[in-house]
């Protein structure tokens, strides 16, 4: 009985540590993709701040300038836009200056004028020229100033960025993997005088591999759900400092995450447990020596 206990401590501890390295592991990983997440909407957003300006004819009615208000709500390129008055763009160029604008004898030198801005989809020079041509032709509408400067260095950076999480995320996945199957490995290189024992008695192959396999499943299991866990606590940490960091991270992204975190530790698992099982079912007494 008590040797028996022994051996049950040791095998536990050994299951308790590869469970929490893979969950490490996932967890490392869960955080990059969140990050990609974040990135991903962040930059949407951002694009979302490029677009155009519309300037109307000084001597407009309430009429014309509804019917141009119709007309971008109709576009599909169009985010969100915002009217400003005559005197309202006086008022805040004003402000921007920080001092009074001399008013000609022939009134407020300003016109009104919508500012637009674009989806993400269409936060590019061409499509912002795509969305202006047919404005360019409404009577009421005097002059359209594209973004076009904007849009282009801010897609730049972001192209770089996307770049860079590319490849940071490609080697994260490749690392998780390594660190994930070494981890298995390991433990059922503990456990290989078992399988030869099991060999010698007339097991089948699928008869041993069938442990190892139903416990490195389960193992991949817990690990994913610990990962999610903690990746659940980390965001709560973050949403208590910063709240919009947050709000990047939509429901079906953070479901996403979780599940595929907890599938990868489980897939990860099985094949890593189905390869190190299948190399030491193969090899001689003495091969398992080396």
């Amino acid at each position: 009985m008590t040797r028996k206990r022994h051996n049950v401590i040791p095998l536990l501890s050994s299951r308790l540590t590869a469970t929490a390295s893979v969950a490490l592991v996932l967890l490392i990983a869960a955080i990059a993709a969140t990050a990609g997440i974040v990135m991903r909407n962040f930059s949407d957003a951002v694009r979302e701040s490029v677009g155009f300006t519309v300037l109307l004819r000084s001597d407009i009615t309430a009429s014309q300038t509804d019917a141009v208000r119709r007309t971008l709500a109709a576009s599909p390129g169009i985010a969100r836009f915002e009217y400003s008055s005559a005197q309202k763009v006086l008022e805040r160029w004003q402000l921007e200056l920080g001092e009074e604008i001399e008013v000609l004898a022939g009134g407020n030198p300003f016109r009104p004028e919508f500012e637009v801005n674009v989806t993400a989809q269409y936060a590019s020079v061409d499509s912002i020229e795509v969305l202006t041509t047919p404005l360019a032709s409404i009577a009421e509408i005097e002059e359209i100033i594209p973004h076009t400067t904007v849009a282009t260095e801010l897609n730049a950076t972001l192209h770089s960025l996307s770049l860079i999480l590319v490849i940071v995320a490609a080697a994260l996945l490749v690392i998780s993997y390594v660190l994930i199957s070494n981890t298995v490995r390991l433990a059922i290189y503990a456990r290989r005088f078992d399988i030869h024992t099991m060999r010698l008695v007339g097991a089948t192959s699928g008869f041993i591999r069938k442990p190892f396999l139903t416990s490195n499943i389960i193992n991949g299991l817990v690990a994913g759900l610990l990962a999610s866990v903690l990746l659940t606590g980390i965001l709560i940490y973050c949403h208590s400092l910063e709240p919009r960091i947050v709000d990047y991270v939509t429901p079906l992204a953070y479901a996403v995450t979780v599940l595929s975190t907890i599938a990868g530790g489980i897939i990860i698992c099985l094949i890593a447990a189905l390869l190190a099982t299948n190399k030491y079912l193969r090899q001689s007494y003495d091969e398992m020596f080396h």
